[in-house]
């Protein structure tokens, strides 16, 4: 006797994981060229793709979700090895990130949107916080932590690893955030670690 085959097949297609990223990649390409968080839509987005809107809608179930994941897409294309020579090298390379993030059309064009939703839409702040930019200031705490380890932190500073964390990124932040015209020249991530290492004040 012939015993039955019941292994589960899949119903409908596979999901052609092409798709989604030529999807993703669409998003990012429109908001680079000016568009705008608001402006997108799930419809128009199908559209410049080239794929039907119920493709977009079976792998996201709303525009904050492709959205998330698109910003996610971006985030880890970029997240840096750390070279381990020492903390100031390993401090250099974190900053050195944000400053060639600003440098791109496309990162720096994502992080003007993102900031514009901390008002208009908190939800999708709160969950880009938990998914993408809280796994960097936790791998920058453990830099940090690490530092304090080896006497290249201050000891008395590690019970406040979120305010380092903010003390480091900080500065190239606010330059790639909210000071478009100022410059992000090389050699600026050194200067800035510098300035952090050793403070401004004279005999510092």
């Amino acid at each position: 006797m012939t015993v039955p085959d019941t292994t589960a097949v899949p119903r409908g297609r596979p999901r052609d994981a092409a798709v989604g990223h030529k999807v993703v990649e669409t998003v990012l390409r429109l908001i680079a060229d000016g568009t705008t968080f608001g402006d997108l839509t799930m419809e128009g987005i199908a559209r410049e793709a080239g794929v039907g809107k119920a493709t977009v809608y079976r792998r996201w179930a709303s525009k904050d979700a492709l959205l998330l994941d698109a910003m996610a897409e971006v985030d880890n294309a970029a997240m840096p090895v750390l070279p381990g020579t020492s903390f100031r090298d390993d401090l250099v390379v974190a900053v050195e990130t944000i400053r060639r993030r600003g440098l791109a059309k496309r990162d720096s064009a994502m992080l003007r949107n993102m900031l514009t939703q901390v008002q208009s839409n908190p939800e999708l702040w709160q969950r880009y916080h938990e998914t993408v930019i809280a796994k960097r200031r936790a791998a920058l705490a453990r830099l940090i932590e690490r530092g304090v380890a080896t006497g290249e932190v201050r000891s008395d500073l590690g019970s406040d690893l979120e305010l380092l964390v903010d003390f480091v990124t900080g500065p190239m932040l606010t330059r790639t955030a909210f000071r478009h015209d100022a410059p992000l020249e090389a050699g600026l991530s050194e200067r800035i670690v510098d300035l952090i290492l050793h403070g401004i004040a004279p005999g510092a």
